[in-house]
C-alpha cells in the first residue's frame, strides 16, 4: 500500500529574494513572481504580497503589496497616518494588477486597510488585507503588521511524522471548535486562549488516544456563529483566541505530544463582508460576476472565480501557508461538492452549463487537482482530506490517473445510514439491516474516514446520545456499541467533542462542553469505551493497516438481520494479524451464538463494550473461547460466545 503520495507537476522557479538594504532591491515582487502569479503557479504568494516589515536605506519600514487591477489608485491607511485616505500612496507594479509601496515607520503592530478607489462608479472602499497574517480581534477588522518569527520544538514528531499520517497508519480524529471545548463559566463565559486551552487540550487528546486533531476553520472571520466557516482571513489565525505565535505554540504543544494536527479549510466560498474579498476593486475580482456561478445560495456567500489564474495562486498559496508556517499535518477542503457541480443547490435555470453542456465545474476541478498536486509534492508526509457528500468518482486518488488528488475523503453514507439504523427502537432494527452492511459495497472506491462530525449534533438534530433510543442505560449501550462498529470497520475514524461524554446537549458554539458529566458514571464509562477503543486500534495492526484495502476487511455473517447481528474480521499485513468483531444490536443477550472462525484455538475477547467499567451488565465470554471443530460461515472451526445486550465484542486469535 502506498503510504506517501507525489505530486506530477514540475517544480517552479523560486520567486525571487526579499527586499533588503543588503540586495539592494526596491520591491519584493521580480519578474518572475508576476510571471508565476499570472499564471496560477505562485504557491509563496504571501511572501511577496501583504505587509511585510524591512529595512530600506536603514530605515524600518514595511512594504505594501496588493492585487487590485481595475484600482484608479490606492493608498494605505492606518494608525500611523491617523487613517487619512490619500497620505500613503501605492504604485502599481508595471501591468501585473499589482499595488505596491515602502512606508517608512510602519513596523510591527500597527494596523491598517487598504483605501481603494476604483475606476468605475466613482466606487470606493476600505478593505482588510487579503494576505494579512494578524487581524484585530473581531468585531473589528483591519489589519496588523506583524511578523511569524517562532522558534519550534516540534522537530522530532515533523522528522517522524510521515509514518503517523500514512494511509496504513491508525488515524483516529478529534474534531473541535475552538471557541466552545472549554470556557471559564466563572468569568463571564469567556474564551480560553491558545496558550491556555494547549496543554490542557494536549493532555485530554493524548488521554483519549487519539491520534489526531481537527479544528474547525481557525482562519478568521467576522461572524463567530459561521464557526469559522464564513472566511475573511486566508493567512490568519482568529485574533480572538491570541496572536499568530500564540497558536503555533498550541500546533507545536500538540506535536510534542504525538499529537498531528488537521486544519479546516474553504475555499469553496467567502462572505460578502465589505472589508473582505468580495467586490475588491469595484469589480467581482475573486468571485464571478454572474450569480449563477459567483454566488451560494445556501450560504448567502460568494464563489471563487477558478478559471482565474490570480484566484489559484492565491488560494493555494493560503493552503500551502499553513502547512509551511504552521507545521500542521493535514488540510481538510471543506464542502467540495458545492465546488464539483455547477447545479450544486440550484434550480434550473439557476445555472450555467460548461462548454460541453453539462453540470461539472471544470475549472474547480482543475485546481483541486492542482492543490492536492501542490500538497503532496511540497509535503509527502501530510493528508489532504474532502468533504465529499456524492458518488463522484476518484475523489482520493492520485490527479495523474485522473483522480481529485486527495489523500482520503469522508464517508458521509456511512454516517447517514448507520445513524438512521441506530435510531431505530431495536425492535425494528430487523428491517434495517441494510444500513448497517451497505457501504461495503463501496468501501474500498476511495480513501475513507468515517466521520460522526458537528454537522450531526446541531439544528435540532440532537446530541449523539440523544439519537439512541430506549432508556438511559440503553441510550448509553446503544452509544458503545455504534463506536465499537464504527472502530471495526475499514476506516479512519473522527469523532466531534462532547461525542466521548455522551454530551445530552446539543452543540452550542457559545458553551462549553458539558465537562461536569464526567463525575457521572455512563458518561465516565462512555468515555472510559473511547479511551480503550483508540488504544485497540492503535496498537492492533489488523484495525488500521488495510483500512483502504479490501484483504482487511472480510464479513463473518452480515445477514442474521432476525437478531440483528453482525460477524466481521479484520486483517493486518502479516497473516497472523486478525481480529474478529461481533456486535449485537438488541437488548437481548445472545447465548450459545455460533460463528465461524478464520484460526483454531483461543481466541482471547479483548473488548467488550458491555464490561462493568463501561458502565455495562457484565456479559461476556470468560476472557476468551477455543474453537470447536464444528464448520460454520464458510469456515472449518467456530466458536460458541455469549453476545452481550447492545454490545460491541472483540476477539483475538491468540493460540493454535
Amino acid at each position: 500500500m502506498t503510504k506517501k503520495r507525489t505530486a506530477t507537476s514540475k517544480p517552479k522557479k523560486k520567486p525571487s529574494k526579499p527586499a533588503t538594504e543588503e540586495n539592494g532591491e526596491r520591491s519584493l515582487l521580480g519578474d518572475q513572481d508576476l510571471y508565476l502569479f499570472n499564471e496560477g503557479t505562485h504557491y509563496r504568494l504571501n511572501e511577496k504580497l501583504g505587509a511585510h516589515p524591512v529595512r530600506r536605506n536603514g530605515v524600518e519600514g514595511t512594504h505594501f503589496a496588493v492585487w487590485a487591477p481595475d484600482a484608479e489608485a490606492v493608498s494605505v491607511v492606518g494608525d500611523f497616518n491617523g487613517w487619512e485616505i490619500g497620505r500613503s500612496q501605492l504604485h502599481p507594479k508595471a501591468q501585473s494588477g499589482i499595488w505596491e509601496g515602502f512606508i517608512e515607520g510602519v513596523t510591527k503592530g500597527v494596523a491598517y486597510k487598504y483605501h481603494i478607489k476604483s475606476r468605475f462608479n466613482g466606487y470606493e472602499v476600505l478593505k482588510a488585507d487579503p494576505f494579512a497574517v494578524r487581524s484585530e480581534v473581531p468585531p473589528k477588522t483591519a489589519s496588523i503588521v506583524w511578523d511569524l518569527e517562532y522558534e519550534w520544538n516540534d522537530e522530532k514528531w515533523m522528522a517522524e511524522r510521515g509514518p503517523a499520517n500514512a494511509l496504513d497508519a491508525a488515524i483516529s480524529i478529534y474534531e473541535v471548535h475552538l471557541g466552545s471545548w472549554m470556557r471559564v463559566p466563572e468569568e463571564k463565559n469567556r474564551y480560553l486562549s491558545y496558550r491556555e486551552m494547549a496543554p490542557k487540550l494536549a493532555e485530554y487528546v493524548k488521554g483519549l488516544g487519539f491520534t489526531h486533531v481537527e479544528f474547525l476553520p481557525v482562519m478568521e472571520h467576522p461572524f463567530g456563529g459561521s464557526w469559522g466557516y464564513q472566511t475573511t482571513g486566508y493567512f490568519t489565525p482568529t485574533a480572538r483566541f491570541g496572536t499568530p505565535q500564540d497558536f503555533m505554540f498550541m500546533v507545536d504543544l500538540l506535536h510534542q505530544n504525538g499529537i498531528g494536527v488537521i486544519l479546516d479549510w474553504v475555499p469553496s466560498h467567502f462572505p460578502t463582508d465589505e472589508h473582505g474579498l468580495s467586490f475588491f476593486d469595484g469589480t467581482h475580482l475573486f468571485e464571478h460576476s454572474d450569480p449563477r456561478q459567483g454566488f451560494h445560495p445556501d450560504w448567502s456567500s460568494a464563489i471563487f472565480n477558478y478559471s482565474r489564474n490570480e484566484v489559484r495562486s492565491f488560494l493555494i498559496s493560503s493552503g500551502l501557508f499553513w502547512l509551511r508556517k504552521y507545521h500542521v499535518d493535514g488540510i481538510r477542503v471543506d464542502a467540495v461538492a458545492s465546488m464539483l457541480y455547477l447545479d450544486y443547490s440550484r434550480k434550473e435555470g439557476e445555472w450555467i452549463p460548461n462548454e460541453y453542456g453539462g453540470n461539472e465545474n471544470i475549472p474547480a476541478i482543475d485546481f483541486l487537482r492542482q492543490f492536492n498536486s501542490a500538497v503532496y509534492q511540497e509535503f509527502p508526509d501530510v493528508q489532504t482530506f474532502a468533504e465529499e457528500s456524492t458518488a463522484w468518482p476518484m475523489v482520493s486518488r492520485p490527479a495523474y490517473i485522473g483522480g481529485l488528488g486527495f489523500g482520503m475523503k469522508w464517508d458521509m453514507g456511512w454516517m447517514h445510514d448507520t445513524l438512521r439504523y441506530m435510531s431505530h427502537d431495536p425492535i425494528h432494527r430487523r428491517y434495517h439491516q441494510n444500513d448497517l452492511t451497505f457501504r461495503m459495497l463501496y468501501a474500498f472506491q476511495e480513501n475513507f474516514v468515517l466521520p460522526l462530525s458537528h454537522d450531526e449534533v446541531v439544528h435540532g438534530k440532537g446530541s449523539m446520545i440523544g439519537k439512541m433510543p430506549g432508556d438511559d442505560w440503553q441510550k448509553f449501550a446503544n452509544l458503545r456499541a455504534l463506536y465499537g462498529y464504527m472502530f471495526a470497520q475499514p476506516a479512519k475514524k473522527l469523532l466531534f467533542m462532547g461525542g466521548e461524554l455522551g454530551q445530552w446537549a446539543e452543540w452550542n458554539h457559545e458553551s462549553s462542553i458539558e465537562w461536569h458529566l464526567k463525575e457521572f458514571p455512563l458518561h465516565a464509562g462512555l468515555q472510559l469505551w473511547m479511551s480503550d477503543l483508540n488504544r485497540l486500534y492503535r496498537n492492533e495492526p489488523a484495525l488500521h493497516e488495510l483500512d483502504f484495502n479490501s484483504a482487511g476487511f472480510a464479513w463473518v455473517d452480515c445477514g442474521d438481520a432476525e437478531q440483528s447481528v453482525v460477524s466481521l474480521t479484520r486483517h493486518g499485513k502479516r497473516p497472523e494479524d486478525v481480529i474478529l468483531v461481533v456486535c449485537n444490536f438488541t437488548p437481548v443477550p445472545r447465548h450459545n451464538y455460533r460463528i465461524g472462525a478464520p484460526k483454531r484455538g483461543l481466541w482471547q475477547e479483548i473488548l467488550n463494550s458491555d464490561a462493568e467499567s463501561y458502565g455495562g451488565s457484565g456479559q461476556g465470554n470468560m476472557g476468551g473461547v477455543k474453537t470447536t471443530p464444528i464448520s460454520c460461515h464458510g469456515h472449518p472451526y467456530s466458536l460458541n460466545l455469549t453476545l452481550p445486550p447492545l454490545g460491541s465484542v472483540f476477539l483475538k486469535h491468540a493460540l493454535p
